[in-house]
């Protein structure tokens, strides 16, 4: 849907931690923005996360899937607390999402912002994205650990657009205990996500996609990643060049010259990594937004996680999850109310230097204030 007078319903999970002030200001903007192109947003909230957990037994129950399928799109604040245990909430919510809706797409960009301070000095300004594929790989919760030196893992699970049955059994002699996980990557996974790459690079204007892989360690895996990605994008998208670079190299020279790069097209696992080594060398992950796109339910979050040491302080960063707001609006085709918020984010950083920069970049306003003065600047 796109255009003036678009009515739009946003599944929304607060979440944990600082989830639920961060998101509350990425509405406040959202609210803000939709004056420009005469829209309307209806919020509907779920409890999902740690508390409603700890307190019901409950992660995340079909018919509230089923529900959120039916929404425009869906912002997410956090997951995680220390009250559960590492892994339950992430696969049972984060995860789950993500492969029920098809999210394929896995979008973080890495902005250089005015007095966000980068710990790495650079020439020009970083302006690069990570596209990473976001359903495959290590990330499809395939494994097992084993105390005897044998290993059935089944290997049954479905994706949007193929199912995938066998069993793998391992055993290891002398017996001994140990652990497998298994990594898969398609033909059509690897596709998609590289057409998806090219399209990015070509609305950005640039006529390169950086294909990040470690293909001469693993060359099963990630040589066919690598290739499946340049015959693809040699045949359908003749205008780009595609370079392949090693993950490892690929953090050095990041680390050397951050704003030397547009688009990379990674894996899941290597976009987990880099997207987060993005952020640091950008200023922060008080920044760092992130998309998980498919054709179906679009999710946003802030990269950040739930910081639960800060959280109900006021000292949390909104700007990344406000920015998330304009990622969804961008999504939405609401290309105008999207620039409305990035650019009320840049000028706020820019004429805020001292007190009024939050506490992350050694300011003094709080969550609700920066939101009060982003939205005040739409």
């Amino acid at each position: 849907m796109s255009g003036n007078g678009g009515k739009f319903t946003v599944a929304v999970i607060p979440g944990d931690g600082i989830g639920p002030e961060v998101i509350a200001e990425a509405k406040k903007a959202v609210e803000a923005a939709s004056a420009v192109e005469k829209t309307s947003f209806e919020w509907a909230e779920y409890p999902f996360g740690a508390s409603h957990y700890v307190k019901t037994g409950e992660i995340l129950p079909a018919s509230a899937v089923d529900e959120m399928g039916r929404a425009s799109a869906m912002l997410l604040g956090a997951i995680g607390d220390p009250s559960v245990r590492p892994g339950i909430l992430e696969r049972g919510i984060l995860l789950t999402l993500r492969f029920v809706f098809d999210q394929y797409v896995n979008l973080r960009p890495a902005l250089s912002l005015p007095n966000v301070p980068a710990p790495v000095p650079m020439t020009g300004k970083m302006d690069s994205v990570v596209v990473r594929e976001n359903t495959e790989d290590l990330y499809m919760g395939l494994g097992g650990i084993s105390g005897d030196g044998r290993i059935g893992i089944p290997l049954a699970l479905e994706r949007g657009s193929y199912k995938l049955s066998g069993d793998l059994n391992v055993r290891l002699l002398p017996e001994m205990p140990f652990a497998a996980q298994v990594a898969i990557n398609t033909r059509a996974g690897v596709e998609r996500i590289a057409r998806f790459a090219c399209e990015t690079a070509r609305k950005r204007g640039e006529k390169r996609v950086t294909i990040v892989t470690k293909s001469n360690a693993a060359p099963a895996l990630y040589g066919f990643f690598e290739d499946t990605a340049k015959e693809l994008i040699a045949r359908e998208c003749p205008d780009m060049s595609a370079e392949t670079v090693n993950v490892d190299a690929i953090c050095y020279h990041l680390v050397r010259k951050p704003d030397a790069y547009g688009v990379l097209l990674c894996p899941n696992l290597f976009g987990d990594i880099v997207s987060d080594l993005q952020a640091g060398l950008a200023g922060g992950m008080g920044t760092a937004a992130g998309g998980n796109i498919g054709d179906g339910l679009s999710m946003f979050e802030p990269v950040h996680g739930s910081a639960p040491d800060i959280a109900g302080t006021g000292r949390a960063n909104p700007i990344a999850a406000i920015l998330c707001g304009a990622m969804m609006l961008r999504h939405l085709n609401l290309e105008k109310s999207a620039a409305a918020i990035e650019n009320a984010v840049t000028e706020y950083l820019a004429s805020s230097p001292g007190k009024g920069l939050p506490f992350e970049f050694s300011g003094e306003a709080s969550c609700a204030e920066v939101g009060d003065t982003v939205a005040g600047r739409i």
